[in-house]
């Protein structure tokens, strides 16, 4: 992913509300089932991150990176941005 790629899909993301929360039971596998879930249906999804998890939010968008197959476009604070590209028929979002 280019840095125009991802700066285009950070401009989407700040306009967006958090889908999903991590809380204190942090990455488990159904969690991870419902981020997979949630990328195809959008390609582009924000995680919010709750005080109650103590694990380092920028880790955790890396694990869910890896298995998802998805891209890591930012990690603000406590606020992760995944995107994962769809599929050719479905694609929603055009990058430049």
């Amino acid at each position: 992913m280019t840095s125009k790629q991802r700066a285009y899909l950070k401009s989407i993301a700040m306009n967006t509300e958090p889908i999903l929360q991590i809380g204190k039971s942090s990455l488990t596998p159904e969690f991870t089932a419902s981020v997979k879930e949630a990328l195809e249906a959008r390609e582009l999804i924000k995680i919010s991150v709750l005080q109650n998890c103590m694990d380092d939010p920028r880790q955790m968008a890396q694990m869910l990176a890896e298995r998802t197959g998805s891209q890591v476009v930012q990690v603000i604070g406590k606020k992760i941005v995944l995107y994962k590209e769809g599929k050719k028929e479905k694609k929603k979002i055009q990058l430049p």
